[in-house]
């Protein structure tokens, strides 16, 4: 069920090493987002797909995932989304569409991610040899998830998520109602 799916589907930021992901994992995933919407269907979005150690220690330091994990429990993959200005000068939405499709997509198959927007564009720009035209909008971070989140009500703290003593992330929500303006 989709509900189920988006449910599953949380901003994962620790990651088990011992379940790599195949290329053939991440081609399925960005195919995904392929077959998404894109704004007036001008299909603008490149990607850079990782799933090798090397590679991955590269992008690893140039991407803000929040709580920077040590190295045992980063991302065993990455997926580097880019619009190409020789097709479009900015994606409009199709990146966020894009993400969400290959995260949902991930959370299919057992995996877990998050997307980040808290890049060193310019470093990771010279580190991936990533051509001029090509403009860095996200990365996502993915793998077999090392932690558990959880979504419940807002509580006094607001929106902000925390931890609990049993290493279980807790995600604030806003109720429906809340959200629905009448």
């Amino acid at each position: 069920m989709l509900r189920d799916l988006i449910i599953k589907n949380r901003s994962y930021r620790r990651f088990h090493q011992d379940a790599k992901i195949e290329m053939q994992t991440l081609r399925e995933l960005v195919d995904l987002a392929r077959m998404s919407a894109s704004g007036a269907n001008f299909q603008p979005l490149k990607y850079i797909l990782s799933c090798d150690a090397k590679k991955n220690a590269i992008i690893a330091p140039l991407i803000g995932l929040g709580g920077n994990p040590p190295p045992e429990e980063r991302p065993t993959a990455y997926v580097v989304i880019l619009c190409d200005k020789t097709i479009r000068e900015a994606p409009s939405c199709d990146h966020g569409i894009a993400a969400q499709s290959i995260l949902l997509g991930a959370a299919e198959k057992g995996l877990g991610g998050c997307m980040v927007g808290n890049i060193k564009r310019d470093e990771l720009r010279q580190a991936l040899a990533i051509p001029a035209h090509l403009d860095v909008l996200l990365a996502l971070a993915i793998g077999k998830p090392k932690e558990t989140a959880v979504i419940e009500p807002i509580g006094k703290d607001g929106v902000k998520g925390y931890w609990d003593d049993n290493k279980v992330r807790h995600v604030p929500k806003r109720s429906l109602d809340e959200i629905i303006i009448r």
